[in-house]
């Protein structure tokens, strides 16, 4: 009888020989079971995914959200959404609390996402950001880096909530977000509490960034090197990486809006985390890929020359391109929240449809 050999895969590799952290861009149980297997120590949540999780699993959540109804019949569509966003985070996060005990916190989160129609009003992101920290001991919740969302996040961190900073695509949001965090951590040190055992991200969607600026060449008709606008997202996470580093920033950067393989594998090597959505680990772990450690090898000259010739992207590649107001009027920022108001009404859409079937 011959002998099957055992392989581990890339992103199994990885995790074990370096301090690539991966996570799992889903909490659908399925997903984040097996992506757990392939070496995964987090996981997120938000409308998106949670509209993406009950229409795979329709069968299942159709009930769930009808005993939601019946247990709060008052409530809006809104309401018995985002309650199942919060049901499913609670039973995703069980499935990472052995993780979240073996690393003391730095790991072993699931991610929540506040609401982004509160992104004007820091008290209520930093009040929805303490109810969401409630909901497990292992929850990182998601504020957006805008000029709002920095003050949120610095009184929310000073408040205790471990916080993954979203909506963020440039060098100038990961500092300045870093920074706010840094201030929250020191104000809760000094009332004497312990920092040690929170675990604070600082996300950069580097595919939005690439996706953005290629609408920018595409609408101002600038001749450039295609090739080159795979590598902007990448070349922000990486100098990015590298300021954390030398500055000894306590949270870490987060690479998530997976594009391409290079997302993951030019990252590898890192103090960071990477969070593709289960389809790519798919790709990446069923692969023949030897794991490189390249997240000190600089992105190629000649595309960063392509992409210097972008306005956004030297805007979002220097360290001071941005102030926090402009964090708010940035393409990839318009975008995104719209996508994720988008997705609040979808998932409210699906509530009502459930619950409100059309004759």
């Amino acid at each position: 009888m011959s002998e099957t050999t055992y392989r581990e895969g890339p992103l199994l590799t990885a995790a074990r020989t370096t301090p690539t952290e991966l996570w799992n861009d889903s909490s659908d149980l399925e997903e984040l079971s097996q992506s757990i297997s392939f070496g995964a120590v987090g996981a997120t949540c938000n409308p998106v995914i949670a509209h993406a999780t009950i229409l795979r699993h329709i069968d299942t959540w159709t009930p769930r959200i009808r005993r939601i109804h019946d247990a709060h019949p008052s409530w809006t569509d809104s309401q018995i959404g985002w309650q199942a966003v919060k049901d499913m985070s609670v039973e995703a996060a069980k499935l990472l609390q052995p993780i979240f005990h073996e690393h003391k916190g730095r790991n072993g989160r699931l991610s929540v996402q506040t609401d982004p129609s509160l992104r004007r009003d820091k008290h209520a992101l930093v009040d929805q950001a303490l109810e969401f920290h409630n909901l497990a001991e292992n929850i990182v919740v998601k504020i957006p880096a805008t000029q709002v969302g920095l003050e949120a996040i610095e009184e929310a961190t000073a408040r205790g909530v471990s916080v993954n900073v979203t909506v963020s695509f440039s060098v100038a949001q990961a500092v300045q977000s870093a920074q706010a965090i840094e201030r929250g951590l020191d104000r809760r040190a000094a009332d004497g509490n312990d920092v040690s055992t929170m675990g604070p991200v600082v996300t950069i969607m580097g595919g939005r960034l690439d996706d953005w600026l290629k609408h920018v060449v595409a609408s101002e008709g600038i001749f450039i090197d295609a090739s080159a606008l795979e590598w902007a997202g990448i070349a922000a996470l990486k100098k990015a990486h590298s300021i954390f580093t030398e500055r000894g920033y306590r949270s870490r950067v987060l690479s998530a809006a997976f594009r391409n393989v290079y997302q993951w594998a030019e990252l590898v090597g890192g103090d960071l985390v990477i969070s593709p959505p289960f389809a790519w680990q798919k790709i990446i772990q069923d692969s023949d890929y030897e794991v490189v450690e390249k997240i000190n090898t600089p992105v190629r000259e000649d595309y960063l020359e392509q992409l210097r010739r972008i306005e956004d992207f030297r805007r979002a590649y220097d360290e001071n391109g941005m102030t926090p107001a402009e964090f708010d009027t940035f393409g990839p920022t318009l975008r995104t929240l719209r996508q994720f108001l988008g997705a609040n009404g979808n998932l409210e859409g699906l509530v009502r449809d459930i619950l409100t079937p059309a004759p």
